[in-house]
C-alpha cells in the first residue's frame, strides 16, 4: 500500500543532477510549488542553511520557540534603561587591557557544503496521520534521509531525529482589497464588447469555491521568473561563450582582475553581502561572496539578465538583482537598509576595529547608537583593541595611497636590516593585487637563515617603537617560533578550523610617520594606520605570499582546492598532507630553496598544479 506522505517539496541543493528525476519520480506527492508543500524536503542539516533555502523562495520566517540568546551588559545599565544626556569624551586615555585579536576573518577548510549538526530539543512528533490538518502557516525543513527511510521500512516515520529546522512564514502585509465580481463582470463586457448577460450566480460560485480552497487559488502566486523581452531572446542566442575557466567552482583558478569589467555591478553586490555580515547570516555572506568573484571574473560587460544567471554561483536571483540594478541604478535592498536607523547604526559600529558583527550588535542592544555614546557608557567595558579603533575612528577610516604604503613598507624592511642583514620583504594584501588605495598595510619579510626569523617579530616592532612609527601594538603573536617554525599541525579530518588565516608570528600595530613641520604645528598632524608585519621562515615564505595576497574568496577555495583536489591542508605557515599529517616541501629544489621569496611563490602554484595568477589576477573580493 502507498505511504500517505504529505505534500513534499524537494530542494535540489546538493543532490546530483543526473539523479534528480529518479528522485522526484519516487515522491507521490511532490510539488513544485514551495508555498503548496507541508513538508521541505533537502540534503542539508543546517539550520541557518535551512533558512537560507527558504529566503531564496521568497519564505520569511520565524523561527519557532527560538532558544533566548544570553547577552551581557554593562553593571551599571539595565536593558530597560536608556543613557542620560552624554558628553564627547575622546581625550581619555586608552585603559590598559591586554590586546584581543582584532575582528578575526576565517577561511576554514570546510567544504562548499555547509552542512551542520541538526536541531536538537524540538518536541518528538508522531507520524504524520494527522499531517494534512497542520496548519499551513508552519514550515518544517526535514532531512532527506527521512524520506528515504520512510521508504526503506514502509511506514512514515516520526520527524524529531529528522527535523533540521521549524518556522512560521512570516506573511507581508497587503492593502488589496478582494476583487468585486460586480465590478470584474462590468468591465469584462465593456472593454470585450460582450453585453450579453453572464450568470451571477455561476461566477460567485466559482469566487468562493476557490476562496475555500487554500491550495487552490484564483490566482496562485508564482516564483518570480527574470522577465525577457523579445529583443533580449534573440540576444540571448548572440552571447558571448563562457570562458573556460568559469567553469570551475575554485575561483583560484580564475583570472580575476582588479577593475572588472562589472566593476559598478560588483561594488553593489559587497554592500548586500555586508548586509549579510551585519545581520549574521553567514550562509548568505558565503553565497554572495562566490557570486562576486564569479561576477567578476566574467570578462566581458554583461548587456542582459541571462548573462548572469549562467554564470556559477549566481543562478536566477542575481540575475534579478542585475535587472533590477540596471533598471533603477540601485538595489533595493541596499536603499532599505539606508532608511533603516538600526542598520545604519550597526554599519557605524562595525566599521571600529576590533569591533565584529556580533559586538555592533551587542552594542545596539545595549542602546548605544553612535561613538559618544559608547564613549560615555561603556569605554571601561571596551578591550584595548576596541577602544583605539573608538579613538582613532575618524582617521582608520582613511585610505593610504600607494606611495605611502611603499614608504611605510620601506621603513619596516630598513629596520629589519638594520637589526640583521639579508631580510627581503613583500608588500602583500590589496596593494599587491593593484588598488588605488588601501584600507591597511600588510607586508611579510623573511630572511634565509631560519635562526633570524625565529621570535624576530619582538624585535622590529620594538625598533619601530623606539623611533615613535609604531604607537600602539594592537596583537603580539609568537606562535610560529613557539612551535619551532613549523607549519601549523595537521589533527585529522575532524578538527575544526580555527579562526584567521595562519597561525605565524606577527604584529598588528598602529602606525603613524614621526616626521612633521613642528614650526607649524605642535601637534603631528600625521594619520594614524592600520600595519600587520607578519614574519614567515624561508622555507614556507611562498606560502606566506601566496596566503597574504588574495582576497578573502580566492584563499577560501584554494584551501577547498587542496583539500579535495590534492588531499592536502594549505596554510600562510605551510602545506601538509592530510593523510598523515607531514610537511609537504612545496618551495625548494635539487639545489635547495629558493633564492627568494617571489619565485617560492611561483613554485608553490605551480606544484599545486595551478596556472600562474599574478596577484593583479587574484581579486575576487
Amino acid at each position: 500500500m502507498a505511504l500517505d506522505f504529505p505534500t513534499i517539496y524537494l530542494l535540489p541543493t546538493h543532490i546530483d543532477p543526473a539523479k534528480l528525476p529518479e528522485l522526484e519520480a519516487q515522491i507521490p506527492t511532490l510539488t513544485y510549488d514551495i508555498n503548496e508543500a507541508s513538508i521541505v524536503l533537502g540534503k542539508i542539516s543546517n539550520k541557518e542553511r535551512a533558512k537560507f533555502e527558504l529566503r531564496r523562495k521568497n519564505i520569511q520566517t520565524e523561527d519557532i520557540d527560538p532558544a533566548p540568546v544570553p547577552l551581557s551588559s554593562p553593571d551599571t545599565q539595565t536593558e530597560d534603561s536608556y543613557p542620560p544626556s552624554k558628553r564627547r569624551k575622546l581625550e581619555s586615555s586608552v585603559s590598559p587591557r591586554s590586546a584581543r585579536s582584532s575582528r578575526p576573518t576565517s577561511v576554514s577548510d570546510g567544504e562548499e557544503s555547509l552542512d551542520g549538526d541538526g536541531l536538537a530539543g524540538w518536541e518528538n512528533q508522531t507520524p504524520y496521520s494527522t499531517a494534512r490538518e497542520e496548519d499551513n502557516s508552519i514550515v518544517k525543513v526535514v532531512k532527506l534521509s527521512w524520506f528515504t527511510d520512510c521508504l526503506a521500512q514502509g511506514s512514515i516515520l516520526p520527524m524529531n531525529n529528522y527535523l533540521v529546522y521549524q518556522g512560521r512564514k512570516i506573511r507581508k502585509a497587503t492593502s488589496k482589497t478582494l476583487p468585486n465580481p460586480d465590478d470584474v463582470l462590468r468591465r469584462a463586457r465593456q472593454e470585450g464588447g460582450d453585453e450579453r448577460p453572464s450568470s451571477q450566480g455561476r461566477f460567485s460560485h466559482a469566487y468562493t469555491s476557490a476562496s475555500q480552497h487554500p491550495r487552490t487559488s484564483a490566482h496562485p502566486k508564482r516564483p518570480p521568473l527574470v522577465q525577457e523581452s523579445t529583443s533580449e531572446h534573440e540576444r540571448r542566442a548572440h552571447m558571448p561563450p563562457i570562458p573556460d575557466y568559469l567553469h570551475t567552482t575554485y575561483s583560484c583558478q580564475r583570472p580575476t582582475p582588479v577593475n572588472p569589467p562589472n566593476e559598478a555591478f560588483v561594488k553593489e553586490l559587497d554592500k548586500v553581502r555586508t548586509l549579510r555580515k551585519l545581520k549574521s547570516d553567514e550562509i548568505g555572506v558565503r553565497a554572495y561572496s562566490t557570486s562576486i568573484a564569479s561576477v567578476a571574473a566574467y570578462p566581458y560587460l554583461i548587456s542582459q539578465p541571462a548573462e548572469v544567471a549562467r554564470l556559477p554561483g549566481c543562478g536566477e536571483k542575481i540575475a534579478t538583482l542585475y535587472r533590477q540594478w540596471k533598471e533603477n541604478g540601485y538595489l533595493e535592498e541596499v536603499e532599505e537598509a539606508k532608511k533603516d536607523p538600526e542598520m545604519s547604526v550597526l554599519q557605524l559600529f562595525y566599521n571600529i576595529w576590533g569591533v565584529a558583527a556580533t559586538t555592533a550588535k551587542e552594542f545596539y542592544r545595549r542602546r548605544w547608537r553612535d561613538l559618544d555614546d559608547i564613549i560615555e557608557y561603556g569605554w571601561d567595558s571596551l578591550n584595548r583593541v576596541q577602544q583605539i579603533g573608538v579613538k582613532y575612528y575618524d582617521e582608520l577610516q582613511l585610505k593610504i595611497t600607494r606611495r605611502e604604503v611603499e614608504e611605510i613598507g620601506q621603513t619596516i624592511l630598513t629596520h629589519a636590516n638594520k637589526l640583521r642583514k639579508g631580510f627581503q620583504m613583500v608588500i602583500v594584501g590589496g596593494y599587491r593585487r593593484g588598488k588605488a588605495e588601501s584600507g591597511d598595510v600588510d607586508v611579510v619579510i623573511s630572511h634565509p637563515d631560519t635562526a633570524a626569523t625565529f621570535n624576530f617579530v619582538m624585535d622590529i616592532v620594538n625598533s619601530l617603537e623606539k623611533e615613535n612609527y609604531v604607537t600602539h601594538t594592537l596583537t603580539l603573536s609568537t606562535k610560529n617560533s613557539e612551535r619551532g617554525q613549523t607549519p601549523v599541525a595537521w589533527k585529522g579530518q575532524d578538527r575544526k578550523a580555527g579562526p584567521g588565516f595562519d597561525t605565524l608570528d606577527k604584529a598588528l600595530v598602529v602606525w603613524q610617520d614621526p616626521h612633521w613641520d613642528k614650526e607649524s604645528s605642535s601637534k603631528n598632524p600625521n594619520p594614524h594606520r592600520r600595519v600587520d608585519i607578519i614574519i614567515s621562515p624561508w622555507k614556507t615564505a611562498g606560502c606566506a605570499v601566496i596566503g597574504w595576497t588574495g582576497g578573502i574568496t580566492f584563499q577560501r577555495d584554494l584551501r577547498r582546492y587542496c583539500k579535495h583536489e590534492k588531499g592536502l591542508k594549505f596554510d600562510s605557515s605551510g602545506v601538509r598532507s592530510r593523510t598523515d599529517g607531514s610537511w609537504v616541501d612545496l618551495e625548494s629544489d635539487e639545489h635547495g630553496p629558493a633564492p627568494d621569496m617571489l619565485t617560492a611563490e611561483k613554485r608553490v602554484f605551480k606544484r599545486l598544479g595551478l596556472e600562474w595568477r599574478p596577484p593583479e589576477e587574484r581579486c575576487t573580493g
